[in-house]
């Protein structure tokens, strides 16, 4: 490799790693306790989580048109905009809000016993949780701090990219994981820090690209909403939007779904006017059979009135991607044992960020000394003649 080459390539890791830096440990940090978020939870609140388990006794039963009724019984003057579907539990959940467009902040999670279509309660909230994972995804900023973080996600993509660009010809002199200890410290420390970064490459990559994904997740969504929707609604018109008075029965709704996708699980339905579905249709997603595939959703618009099927179509390849790399970035997939090894692959990126910043400032001091040293020797100079 040229000196020019290699003068570029220290240069882009350089600085898309300093740069990011404070950002990336921030979410090394954070993302810890979200790698157990299920845990935590069940911890905190197993008592609640417990007797809801308990007093649902089977899934099924009572008809989804009844569950509503009871939710909006429960906040009265509110609208449903979500229903949720567990794959592992008897419970049903049912969002509400003031409006069919209602904030995050403004909605109500309603836990239901699916065999009786007993209300048991609102979701536990665990504050603590919510701060972390608020810090996690977009710094409580909300949007421009989503892809602000994604925009660093970036950046640790081309850090990494760019120190294997480096690594390999150093490896050509060394055996791989060498930690030449009969020289100075900032020679060692730079040894660990290459060879935990080569430990750690493959993973660092997906996370960070799933990271990366998951900050452009409402652009994602709006531009699947602002055009696949916009398709499968094409031959309908521009239809006027349906008010939560008229809505007909999910019912009816949910058996058209299921005729055209056959074999598959609703996972969740969004009520007309939020950002999953139209301003006059039901948008029934379901999931896969396979752990890998339940990550992937398949949505059926189903009109809210007539409860006529539109279209049901897989989502664009962007959005599945986004789908499949919420659980990989926490490491959902292999249960407790995937999430123990992402916890400690978490804890080496720390020491591989925590060393690099080390090394930069280590260096930088350096620096500043040898220019120190190098502006008095010229005074002294000056001073002799």
């Amino acid at each position: 490799m040229s000196r020019r080459a290699i003068r570029f390539w220290f240069l882009l890791h350089k600085w898309s790693s300093i740069v990011p830096m404070a950002f990336l440990l921030l979410l090394c940090v954070t993302g810890l306790p979200l790698i157990f978020h299920d845990e935590i939870d069940a911890l905190v609140d197993r008592d609640a989580e417990a007797a809801m388990v308990g007093e649902a006794s089977a899934r099924g039963g009572q008809p989804l048109d009844a569950v509503v009724a009871a939710a909006l019984a429960e906040r009265p003057g509110e609208v449903p905009l979500f229903m949720g579907f567990s794959q592992d539990s008897p419970l049903l959940t049912v969002t509400t809000g003031p409006t069919p467009d209602a904030a995050g902040g403004d909605m109500t999670l309603l836990y239901f016993d699916r065999a009786t279509g007993e209300a048991l309660g609102p979701a536990p909230t665990n504050a603590f949780m919510d701060t972390v994972l608020g810090l996690h995804t977009d710094l409580l900023l909300g949007l421009p701090g989503m892809l602000f973080l994604g925009v660093m996600g970036i950046g640790f993509v081309l850090s990494l990219v760019s120190g294997t660009v480096l690594y390999a010809p150093f490896m050509r002199r060394l055996r791989f994981g060498t930690v030449r200890r009969n020289r100075s410290e900032r020679v060692q420390r730079l040894d660990r820090h290459n060879f935990l970064g080569m430990v750690t490459l493959a993973w660092a990559l997906v996370v960070a690209a799933t990271g990366a994904i998951n900050a452009f997740a409402d652009p994602l969504t709006d531009s699947w909403r602002e055009n696949e929707l916009a398709a499968m609604t094409a031959s309908h018109g521009s239809e006027a939007a349906l008010a939560p008075r008229d809505y007909g029965s999910l019912d009816a709704a949910m058996a058209a779904a299921q005729d055209a996708l056959p074999g598959r699980s609703p996972q969740f339905i969004g009520f007309p006017g939020g950002d999953w579905s139209t301003d006059r249709h039901y948008a029934i997603f379901f999931q896969g059979d396979r752990p890998l595939t339940s990550h992937l959703l398949t949505p059926a618009l189903v009109d809210a009135a007539s409860g006529e099927l539109v279209d049901a179509r897989s989502m664009p390849a962007l959005n599945q991607a986004l789908m499949m790399s919420k659980p990989l970035h926490f490491g959902d997939y292999g249960g407790l044992a995937l999430k123990i090894l992402w916890a400690l692959l978490t804890l080496l990126t720390i020491r591989v960020l925590w060393t690099g910043l080390l090394l930069w400032w280590q260096r930088r001091r350096e620096n500043i000394e040898r220019r120190v040293d190098e502006i008095r020797t010229g005074a002294r100079r000056g001073a002799i003649a």
